[in-house]
């Protein structure tokens, strides 16, 4: 007898739901095994490692999502998580994968600011420049993904590869402005910019600990969740996605396509990064971001690519974020454990996709012989 791999027919339609929830699942156990093993060489005691994991669990979970303060803190690590994510859905559904999420959030970020203090100074009106930061920010992340998108499309080149390298220039580009040009003298030393003038921040809610960037948000995952199923873009990108040959046929431009979903996705991932400035950072600092780019890949795809379940997810992991400063706060724990807990999610979810997919077959060596 031997083992062959061979491809599902029909996948079934449980997985959809039951993949990512076992993933994430599957990654705070082995997570916890991960802890044990760190508290162990800590405290020596098996019984105290498993107590101190525990605690370490209760104190992440609990704190981002049934604490007030919490909950907004979440609510507030969310939001360019869905940005990000959101964007890169767009991309995704046609088969590009946009990796640039954390450059093209950068650029937007980067663009607001030149808006709020050198390019738009002098607007008064509040609306006014919160309208036109947001159109900055969108505007620099879909020229940063155009980038990539017009090599894809005429040149054949890697988008994976392309996108990947422009986070790096967009990031080492915001620092040589904040540690140079851009650097606030008033700043005290730190790496950033000046802050940004009272007419170029989003309104609060709860007395400052929220602000409406999350309704943008929001109302952005319900107009995609429309495209992708009413729309004959919708329609016509799954099709793309799913056999680049046959949309040809069908008379679908790949270029065009392909063009407007990678400037798309940077556009809103762009815009993520000018809310960010405008409702939480108020200036461009050095490491803003904490790899809100890189996390969105994991979200998107737990969330099968549904705006409003990237916004479900979304939340989740900006608990996570919260949660691992807590962590890190009381229990002395590395920076790196997020990143540690979103490579387990990832790699739990290739599994479970692979599984749902592909199913072991025994076959007899009589059988495989007599085919």
């Amino acid at each position: 007898m031997k083992v062959k791999i061979e491809k599902r027919l029909v996948i079934p339609k449980y997985s959809s739901i039951l993949v990512p929830i076992l993933s994430v699942v599957v990654a705070l156990v082995l997570m916890g095994i991960i802890l044990m093993v760190f508290f162990y060489g800590r405290l020596g005691s098996f019984s105290l490692a498993f107590r101190e994991t525990f605690d370490a669990y209760k104190e992440m979970l609990t704190w981002p999502f049934a604490n007030k303060y919490g909950i907004f803190s979440t609510l507030m690590r969310m939001v360019p998580l869905a940005f990000v994510g959101l964007g890169l859905s767009f991309a995704y559904r046609m088969k590009i994968w946009n990796i640039g999420g954390e450059g093209q959030l950068y650029m937007g970020a980067l663009a607001a600011t030149w808006g709020a203090l050198f390019l738009f100074k002098d607007v008064s009106s509040p609306l006014a420049m919160i309208l036109l930061l947001s159109i900055t920010g969108a505007v620099a992340g879909g020229l940063w993904a155009l980038i990539p998108a017009l090599m894809k499309a005429f040149a054949k080149t890697d988008e994976i590869v392309v996108t990947l390298m422009l986070n790096y220039v967009a990031i080492f580009w915001v620092d040589y402005l904040v540690y140079g040009p851009w650097k606030d003298p008033k700043g005290y030393g730190f790496p950033g910019t000046a802050p940004f003038p009272d007419q170029a921040r989003l309104p609060t809610l709860f007395k400052g600990e929220f602000h409406v960037g999350f309704f943008i948000a929001v109302a952005i995952a319900v107009v995609l969740f429309y495209v992708y199923r009413k729309t004959s873009w919708g329609m016509n990108s799954k099709i793309v996605g799913d056999n680049a040959q046959a949309a040809r046929y069908s008379g679908i431009s790949i270029v065009r396509y392909t063009i407007i979903a990678l400037v798309v996705s940077g556009a809103i991932a762009g815009l993520g990064g000018a809310v960010q400035m405008m409702g939480v950072q108020h200036r461009l600092q050095h490491g803003f971001s904490p790899g809100y780019g890189y996390t969105a890949i994991i979200v998107a795809w737990l969330a099968k690519l549904n705006p409003i379940a990237i916004l479900l997810v979304s939340f989740l992991f900006g608990g996570l974020l919260v949660g691992n400063d807590q962590l890190q706060m009381f229990y002395k724990l590395p920076m790196a454990l997020i990143s540690v807990f979103q490579g387990l999610v990832l790699f739990s979810l290739l599994g479970g996709e692979t599984i749902s997919r592909y199913r072991l077959r025994i076959v007899k060596e009589e059988a495989a012989h007599i085919e």
